[in-house]
């Protein structure tokens, strides 16, 4: 068992008068992260293009890596040889880990669910692997995020009643298997809250959660191909279950909209690939819309990306220039777009941050280019 509680890591700053949203302060072994925050993703022990140096320059506060795919590549115990994952990527700040339960989810027929766990064929040779809740818990911990996730399996959209009920009832089985597994010191463990697009089954997902007592609380299963008001109904109903003083979790989400509108909903953490995949298929967030940097109008553009960014792309870089790169298929256009949309992202949760303690965030919730700007 674990020998240290870990209350008190969530402090509470601040909540809007006239939505939902908060600002917060969340202690982690590796740092202080200030919510509501948005979490690159570094599946395989790197947010793709980036460095950490510039991942601290853009003033990402953690990142997320995944359990699966580091057990896979390059095996969660040579990452605990190199001295855990922070060591291993050269990466000082916090880190969160998805437990694998929504990439096993993603394999459909190559997986196998049981009460005991997932039987799943490896995405690179087909080689067959178990998941356990335990096994997850223990790669995890090698691993050695500050903040690691339950074992869970995320339904897909639509799913029926019944189907619902019994994953999100296994889900709270697991989870209790993977509060009893866990045992390292000052590690965070956060619970996910399934049940599809069913109120009650939120409701007793939550409450399932909340006996076993988590250090945060993680809203899963959306984002999965259902339309955006049905998440922020979702999200909307599902947030004010959550015990208040625990930091709120909405994995998997998603767009700079879906970002602020789930913040006004009473969310604190986001993570997602948005940001890094558009960035490589050249689709680039601005203050003027998004850019698809491959269009013919932005050949002889000697204008940068965004005038109103100050990211290092924009400061340095035209739309000539970028497009150029994407054409021919340069490296360096990837690494200059990624750049842009991390600082986009980045930017967009100091300035909600900012809004928030400024009591303006009911006012700008629906301008985004203002909210970056502010950041």
């Amino acid at each position: 068992m674990r020998k240290q509680k870990s209350e008190g890591v969530f402090h509470l700053v601040k909540e809007d008068s006239s939505t939902k949203a908060r600002l917060g302060v969340l202690r982690t072994p590796h740092g202080v992260i200030n919510t509501p925050v948005f979490m690159p993703v570094g599946t395989y022990a790197t947010v793709k293009t980036c460095s950490p140096r510039e991942l601290e320059d853009l003033g990402a506060q953690i990142i997320l890596g995944n359990a699966y795919h580091l057990y896979l590549r390059p095996g969660h115990n040579i990452v605990k040889k190199a001295g855990g994952l922070h060591k291993f990527m050269s990466w000082k700040g916090p880190i969160l880990t998805d437990s694998g339960g929504y990439q096993v989810f993603s394999l459909g027929e190559n997986r196998e669910l049981s009460e005991e766990g997932a039987m799943f064929k490896s995405v690179i040779d087909g080689s067959k692997h178990f998941f356990s809740p335990e096994r997850s818990i223990e790669i995890q911990e090698a691993i050695g995020a500050d903040i690691i996730m339950n074992f869970d399996e995320c339904t897909p959209y639509p799913c029926d009643y019944e189907y619902a009920k019994e994953s999100m009832e296994l889900t709270s089985r697991w989870a209790r298997r993977c509060k009893d597994a866990h045992s390292k010191d000052g590690q965070l463990l956060f619970g996910i809250v399934q049940g599809s697009v069913y109120h009650d089954l939120r409701r007793k997902s939550a409450e399932d959660m909340m006996e076993i007592g988590f250090d945060g609380y993680a809203i899963g299963g959306l984002s999965v191909g259902e339309e955006a008001k049905i998440m922020y109904n979702m999200i909307g109903y599902t947030t004010p279950l959550l015990p208040r003083d625990k930091p709120h979790y909405l994995m998997g989400v998603g767009t700079p909209e879906n970002l602020v509108e789930a913040v006004s909903l009473g969310i604190d953490m986001f993570d997602c690939v948005m940001p890094t995949r558009n960035a490589r298929n050249g689709s680039l967030f601005t203050s003027q819309g998004r850019v698809k940097i491959k269009n013919a109008v932005h050949k002889r553009d000697f204008t940068p990306l965004d005038p109103n960014c100050e990211c290092y792309t924009c400061r340095n870089f035209t739309r000539a220039y970028l497009r150029h790169l994407y054409m021919v298929n340069e490296i360096l256009a990837h690494r200059l777009h990624t750049i842009h949309n991390l600082h986009f992202y980045l930017s967009l949760m100091r300035g909600i941050r900012r809004a928030i303690a400024d009591n303006i965030f009911f006012r700008l919730k629906n301008d985004i280019p203002a909210l970056v700007s502010m950041g």
